[in-house]
């Protein structure tokens, strides 16, 4: 049984999707364009800027680590039920090109709902060109009471 102020939590949690463009997302000028419930999927872009390039002058691996975290944590709002909330366990990533200017959009996709796991995988283009590629796994938990 969830009591009154989980319930209010997990309202508060629920509404995060629709917001992700605050918080750690908008220090990187991560911008979540896409969250789509039925297909369990979420779609960041982010514009490259001189702020996200390392010393060699292209995309710091960071950025597109955190695109696909981001990401992954929207798209597990898609198959969380009432009273669930989650935590990322792991994310592996495979840099793939080099990005040096434009846009660049992460696609996330939940792939597996277990009970207590969730697996989701994430594609990370600059154009049409894949420069990274994301598998992560994510813990479904009971929200704590407040």
């Amino acid at each position: 049984m969830v009591d009154r102020q989980a319930k209010r939590y997990a309202a508060d949690i629920m509404t995060i999707p629709a917001n992700l463009d605050g918080g750690f997302g908008a220090l990187i000028g991560l911008d979540m364009v896409e969250f789509d419930r039925a297909g369990a999927r979420s779609v960041g872009r982010l514009t490259v800027a001189p702020e996200h390039l390392n010393p060699h002058h292209v995309l710091h691996g960071g950025v597109m680590y955190s695109m696909a975290d981001q990401g992954m944590g929207a798209a597990v709002y898609c198959v969380l039920g009432e009273g669930e909330s989650c935590a990322t366990i792991e994310v592996k990533i495979v840099y793939l090109a080099v990005v040096r200017e434009g846009v660049v959009e992460c696609e996330s996709r939940v792939i597996n709902r277990g009970k207590r796991v969730i697996a989701l995988e994430s594609d990370i283009r600059n154009g049409d060109r894949l420069v990274a590629k994301a598998l992560g796994t994510f813990a479904v938990f009971p929200i704590p009471a407040r």
